[in-house]
């Protein structure tokens, strides 16, 4: 057994943990502080660009963990239990770290629709080099989910027949609303047709669209990858399965080969060589604490605005917890590796205050004031900004659409002329000034549909 002392131990080497330790050595760079992670690599934010006062796009790279910082020990193991009364974890392998403070981000785990050998999840490196080994022999797969990560396989594999299983009436309702949908859908044909690229605007009223909150795997994930299948006589294609779920999964039986035959609820029966579920996550918490860590009602562990949980010097961050302080209006909680960054920091930098006897000065960070995230689905940007589905505004909001074929769309959501809400996709450029619009919830309706005419550059407007 090794025993090792930290000032402030981190357990996770995913956005979250990583980007705690990074501001905690920011603030506190003579402290020492350990890095408790499963493998060698760890996830380091990179191209960070800042597209407004606290919306910014960056990219997710694997590094080697020890390049992380000289102030940061990084021990690669697992963690068992947290002994929070002696101020000790110990790991899988018998060491034991003390700590002053403590965060935890241990991440999420996928929910996969069914155990099955061939039913394989997508979450981390270690899942993702499985489906790059399984794919390259396969030219069926079975694709269940309609987040980000679902959306990104639909798109990028290549020599491969998918069949989309998704329980909405329309693809990707994570991030989108039916008419965004239909803009990307014929991204999935093998031949785009040629569309007018005149803009049209119109107003439309929508009822609350409800979508599972998935968890994104990053931007990019794939871009590095060979996802390629085996069919290489066959062309790409892409049959969606709406409106339904896989109620089981069996061996193939059909002379093809097939190992798999998934029974879906609309009476369908899809085979293929391989299902991958992508269904969102479940936090991760397979460990033991000795006074037990108050839960919110998802399974995350509950935190305050500052990242606290209910013991005291510990605290925790990302997808293994749950945000439970009163949320600003227009801000909530979506697993994605946004927030994971932006939970990681503002653990790290009220550990750190606090540490330093400054307790009194922490204030929490200006990102949670509302939801912003920056993605790619189907190969363009997508921003979405506030309350981007009219999420808990029921059907007293008014949603104002601008669409160029092949090129943008652009929704508002607005309530009594207010702006609540926005889905930017492509490269428009408008990310700063709906961000203002949204945080100074200026009344709009005196602008009418001149917000989104092409012809009026309205950030002069609001210059």
């Amino acid at each position: 057994m090794v025993r090792y002392e930290g000032t402030f131990v981190v357990v996770g080497g995913g956005i979250a943990g990583v980007s705690c330790a990074e501001t905690i050595a920011f603030y506190c760079p003579e402290e020492k502080i350990i890095l408790l992670t499963e493998s060698s690599l760890i996830k380091a934010v990179t191209q960070l660009v800042p597209l407004g006062k606290a919306l910014t796009r960056f990219e997710v790279e694997e590094r080697s963990a020890e390049t992380i910082g000289k102030s940061v020990q990084v021990v690669t193991d697992q963690l068992a239990a947290v002994k929070s009364q002696e101020k000790v974890i110990v790991t899988k392998e018998g060491h034991e770290i003390s700590y002053k403070y403590l965060c935890l981000c241990t991440g999420a785990r996928p929910k996969l629709i069914e155990k099955h050998p061939n039913v394989i999840g997508i979450r981390d490196t270690e899942s993702v080099a499985e489906f790059q080994r399984r794919i390259k022999d396969a030219e069926r797969i079975a694709l269940v989910g309609n987040g980000g990560i679902a959306s990104e396989i639909a798109y990028e594999v290549r020599g491969v027949a998918v069949d989309w299983i998704i329980k909405d009436n329309h693809m990707s309702s994570t991030f989108l609303d039916p008419g965004a949908a239909e803009f990307f859908r014929q991204s999935l044909s093998e031949k785009h047709s040629k569309v007018s690229e005149t803009s049209s605007i119109k107003r439309m009223r929508y009822g609350e669209t409800q979508g599972s909150s998935g968890a994104a795997l990053g931007p990019d994930w794939h871009r590095m990858l060979d996802v390629s299948g085996n069919a290489r006589n066959l062309p790409d294609s892409v049959n969606i399965h709406y409106g339904c779920e896989v109620r089981n999964v069996s061996a193939g039986q059909n002379a093809n080969g097939r190992k798999l035959c998934v029974d879906l609820t609309n009476g369908q029966a899809v085979e293929c060589d391989f299902v991958v579920s992508a269904t969102g996550v479940n936090p991760r918490i397979d460990y033991t604490v000795d006074l037990g860590l108050e839960c919110a009602t998802d399974g995350g562990i509950s935190v305050n605005e500052l990242m606290r949980t209910s013991i005291g010097n510990v605290y925790a961050a990302g997808d293994c917890c749950t945000a439970s302080w009163p949320l600003a209006e227009n801000w909530f909680q979506m697993r994605l590796w946004t927030q994971a960054r932006q939970m990681g920091m503002m653990a790290g930098k009220a550990m750190a205050m606090t540490y330093l006897g400054q307790e009194d000065d922490i204030v929490q960070d200006f990102c949670f004031e509302f939801f912003g995230h920056v993605t790619k689905l189907f190969g363009q940007q997508v921003v979405l900004l506030g309350r981007y589905n009219g999420q808990g505004l029921g059907t007293n909001y008014e949603a104002m659409v601008r669409v160029t074929p092949n090129k943008e769309y652009i929704k508002l959501v607005l309530v009594n002329g207010k702006l609540q809400g926005a889905v930017l996709i492509g490269e428009t450029g408008l990310e700063e000034t709906f961000e203002n619009l949204l945080l100074n919830q200026l009344d709009l309706t005196p602008f009418g549909t001149d917000l989104l005419d092409p012809n009026i550059d309205i950030e002069d407007y609001f210059d």
